[in-house]
């Protein structure tokens, strides 16, 4: 998954690790914690976005899926988690065409 700020991935740049991925598939429950590279990441919105969204077209739909912020890792970190959870904003941000495609630009693209 690509950074959408560079052309880095997110696994390059430590935003997520292997280490952050949390699989409970007895109780169908995945939680990604992703680090922001700096604490004023005007891009969290956006990863946080991008990690939800790949796991939303690869994961059975029985899964429940918890993005989070790492703690202590941005300025806005209590409302970036809200937001990133809320099924509502999350279903508003994907019928923004633009956020949609910068969405998709930071998938890999499925083969």
């Amino acid at each position: 998954m690509r950074d959408p700020e560079h052309p880095n991935t997110l696994e390059d740049l430590r935003v997520v690790t292997e280490d952050s991925v949390e699989v409970d598939d007895e109780n169908s429950y995945v939680r990604v914690t992703f680090t922001p590279t700096v604490e004023h990441c005007s891009m969290a919105t956006v990863i946080g976005l991008c990690v939800r969204v790949k796991l939303l077209r690869s994961l059975p739909s029985r899964y429940k899926i918890d993005i989070r912020v790492a703690p202590g890792s941005h300025a806005t970190e209590d409302a970036l988690n809200k937001q990133l959870n809320d099924k509502e904003r999350v279903a508003a941000a994907l019928e923004n065409p633009n956020l949609v495609e910068m969405v998709d630009e930071c998938l890999p693209s499925e083969e």
